[in-house]
């Protein structure tokens, strides 16, 4: 059984936790490729990602987005390249984004996990932070961006992923 978790909301931060019924190895081979950030997201804005799977602070990788799925402005598909900014295998990964703003929002995303002591389950949490965004976008009145509600959403679908043995391989694959 899964249990959600929310920290309440800050000014400048979001949080939300689940505990998902896998080792924290299982759920960072999820996170680190960058078709799991598109597999696992709960916005919509994600389509597709082009790059390898993360290994170090640093690297980067495209995803191709689609704000409409948002509906909140008329920004249509764009691309963005993420940038890993913390990693520690099967701890935590984070990440910012460089769009078509400039100058770069500065926002962070990202996920630490915590074993459970009976050894077979995860406490993942995925936090969305702005405390370092750029002065022009933090008085804009853009935070948050995604709600708390779509952290929660996407930790679902990361333990579904994770039960289900992603990366599934595709029919057309096979």
């Amino acid at each position: 059984m899964t249990q959600d978790t929310a920290v309440p909301t800050t000014t400048e931060r979001l949080e939300a936790s689940r505990t998902i019924p896998a080792e924290p190895h299982e759920v960072f081979a999820v996170l680190t490729d960058p078709q799991g950030h598109v597999a696992i997201d709960s916005s919509g804005m994600l389509q597709s990602a082009d790059g390898d799977r993360v290994q170090q602070v640093g690297d980067e990788f495209v995803v191709h987005m689609d704000r409409e799925s948002l509906g909140d402005l008329p920004m249509g598909r764009y691309d963005v390249t993420v940038t890993i900014t913390a990693y520690e295998p099967d701890e935590e990964i984070a990440w910012t984004i460089l769009g078509t703003v400039r100058p770069a929002i500065g926002h962070v995303y990202g996920y630490r996990l915590e074993p459970v002591e009976d050894g077979t389950s995860t406490v993942v949490t995925s936090y969305y932070d702005w405390s370092d965004a750029h002065e022009d976008w933090r008085s804009s009145g853009i935070f948050p961006v995604i709600q708390e509600s779509a952290l929660r959403g996407t930790l679902g679908i990361l333990e579904r992923a994770v039960l289900r043995g992603y990366p599934l391989e595709s029919p057309r694959e096979t």
